[in-house]
């Protein structure tokens, strides 16, 4: 029995663990961005019009590259787009891997469907090239009549378009210390990280010096690439944040299922409800039961949910059965956090 309850005790812990590399990242350890100009060519004419001056200029400029002269004002072609070239260098790059790039119009151009990106150099933020791009240009989704979502004609990527030409220096190895630091602060995660690390390792390898860092020390009997690879993979205890997010230009609302919201009157156009915890639901005449301890009663415009499921799952489903908009859904739960009936964050994007 005794080694029955340990087990539990062992699981009910793991369901409530995390690994370091889910929620902290090593300092120093990470992408950086790249972006560079470019020329986009073998449009059929939906590329930059006269107006665009820059694109003129760099087309004769390119072709001076080729002992051919011309004017930027003799230059009448529409195939041809100038665009930004944007790209993140992962990590130990090494010369020679590829990339994805982004590429993105910034002139008058209708469409970059079947165009040819000619090289590119791409620049960190020193200004030294880090790789160089090239390739023919896809924008995905759909691009002509029909059912579904148009795509963006004048954005379009090219998968491994880019090849490394320089790396980022991490000298790694030849270190003694480093730190981690958390994709959010709090001090009960900080400090759980370090008597984590000390116990696994069996020293005092870490030590928090704030709510975001910990600061790390490599045991003697470990390189600093075995010590971080070992670290990264230990368990620690870790609260997640609840957390609403609200994208207003598509009506979306993403939140955990279980964030709960106080007892509250929601009156929103022609939406007059009454949010209102029961211990028992007894069904009347219309009323809508939406299962899971929610229900509906119509005539009196209240909402009746058991005292444990009042979530914004629970009410966002309501309100949708109602008859309301995702728009009058986010002005409804964007006010209820305002009223203070929601503990959680919400993140509108």
């Amino acid at each position: 029995m005794k080694k029955l309850i340990a087990f539990l005790f062992l699981v009910l812990n793991l369901l409530y663990a995390e690994k370091i590399t889910e929620i902290a990242n090593i300092i120093g350890v990470r992408e950086n961005q790249l972006i560079g100009y470019g020329l986009v060519v073998g449009l059929n004419g939906t590329g930059d019009g006269s107006s665009s001056k820059f694109t003129l200029q760099s087309l004769s400029n390119l072709l001076q590259t080729v002992n051919v002269k011309i004017k930027p004002a003799d230059i009448k072609s529409k195939n041809i787009a100038a665009v930004i070239v944007t790209a993140k260098l992962p990590p130990f790059a090494r010369q020679g891997d590829k990339l994805n790039v982004t590429i993105s119009s910034i002139g008058d151009a209708k469409s970059l469907e079947g165009g040819t990106l000619l090289m590119t150099a791409l620049k960190g933020v020193d200004g030294k090239i880090y790789a160089l791009s090239q390739g023919s240009v896809t924008i995905g989704g759909m691009n002509g009549k029909g059912g579904g979502q148009l795509n963006h004609s004048t954005n379009g990527s090219i998968f491994g378009g880019a090849l490394v030409e320089r790396d980022v220096a991490y000298d790694i190895y030849n270190q003694n210390f480093a730190n981690l630091s958390l994709k959010r602060s709090d001090f009960n995660t900080a400090i759980n990280i370090q008597k984590a690390l000390n116990r696994y390792f069996d020293e005092d390898v870490a030590v928090a010096i704030d709510p975001r860092t910990i600061r790390l020390k490599k045991p003697q009997n470990l390189s600093m690439i075995e010590f971080l690879a070992q670290t990264l993979k230990v368990d620690v205890k870790y609260e997640k944040e609840e957390k609403i997010v609200i994208d207003e230009r598509t009506g979306t609302v993403v939140s955990g299922i279980n964030i709960r919201v106080s007892p509250v009157v929601i009156t929103h156009g022609d939406i007059t409800i009454k949010i209102e915890p029961r211990k028992k639901i007894v069904e009347k005449g219309k009323d809508i039961n939406l299962n899971d301890g929610v229900n509906i009663a119509v005539n009196e415009n209240q909402l009746n949910i058991q005292d444990d499921k009042i979530t914004v799952a629970n009410i966002t489903r309501a309100l949708h059965k109602l008859g309301a908009k995702p728009k009058d859904i986010i002005s409804i739960i964007e006010n209820i956090k305002r009223a203070g009936a929601i503990n959680a964050k919400l993140e509108i994007i």
